[in-house]
């Protein structure tokens, strides 16, 4: 088992804990960035303001503890995300989009507690055309037994299949615990457990807060305790993935390209909050390592 210990970023409103890509692991399966959000109380008027900005061959999956943000993006989608349901966003060839707390939330000063991961598309995929999917609580299964739930939020676990849709072989759960246990079998090539609330175990070894720990392959274990995992992974990807920025690609020039088109302002704008947009940073927080 291997433990990735996060890379936090303080936002001035809320922090932000960074697992992937670390120098120690760029992917678990097709997650080549993991991020944990909060948990984060905010003043009235505070809120969430990620100004419009590009992804390319890659789709994003945003999951709310509680809270909500408000996403808008470049083909016109305006949604508002709960907790419950999560928000599928394949960048393909190329997006835009902008994430912010929504006006009644930013005026009361709202809660923030989540999850953003990305997953990198699979060769022959990359630039497919963009899209985007809202799939409600009502298409994620929940599992139930005793003092233990898992809610299956992409690919099929424990009999249950999710709605979402699933781009390459994918597992993604969010697994509550309340004195019971949970057997996490090998159904995936690569797995990794985060625990975010409470006292979690896995096969008796407490497990530190926000720390993803990658799986031994084909190993099964059991997740125990009182508080809250996600678990994450899915097939391995054959071909490597390089990370820059908002960017992943298999070919680096694709990624030059994409950042001479965000800089030249070639990608299309978000319809309803065309003013504002992230310029290309000097040093970015996301990269990947050789």
């Amino acid at each position: 088992m291997i433990a990735i210990e996060p890379v936090t970023h303080d936002l001035g409103a809320f922090k932000v804990r960074r697992v992937l890509p670390s120098r120690g692991r760029t992917m678990v399966g097709p997650f080549i960035f993991v991020d944990e959000f909060g948990p984060a109380s905010m003043a009235s008027g505070e809120g969430m303001d990620v100004r419009p900005h590009p992804h390319i061959n890659l789709a994003t999956v945003t999951y709310l503890f509680d809270g909500a943000i408000h996403h808008r993006d470049s083909l016109g989608t305006d949604q508002v995300i709960r907790p419950g349901a999560i928000n599928l966003m394949t960048a393909g060839r190329g997006i835009v989009h902008s994430e912010r707390s929504p006006a009644e939330e930013r005026a009361a000063g709202g809660t923030l507690y989540g999850m953003q991961t990305w997953l990198a598309l699979p060769d022959g995929k990359e630039e497919v055309d963009p899209a985007f999917d809202h799939v409600p609580e009502s298409g994620l299964p929940l599992i139930e037994d005793t003092g233990v739930s898992a809610r299956v939020l992409m690919g099929r676990l424990w009999g249950a299949e999710a709605a979402a849709h699933c781009h390459s072989p994918t597992i993604y759960a969010d697994l509550r615990l309340n004195g019971g246990s949970l057997k996490i079998e090998p159904e995936a090539d690569e797995r990794a457990v985060m625990a975010t609330e409470g006292t979690v175990t896995l096969d008796g070894t407490r497990l530190s807060l926000f720390t993803l720990y990658v799986l031994a392959p084909g190993a099964e274990v059991i997740v125990a305790g009182i508080g809250r995992a996600m678990l994450l992974g899915g097939g391995a990807f054959a071909t490597p993935r390089h990370v820059w920025w908002n960017f992943v690609s298999s070919d680096r020039e694709r990624i030059v390209q994409a950042r001479a088109d965000w800089t030249a302002r070639r990608f299309p704008v978000v319809p309803g909050d065309e003013e504002e947009w992230i310029p290309i940073p000097e040093q970015p927080n996301t990269v990947s390592y050789p």
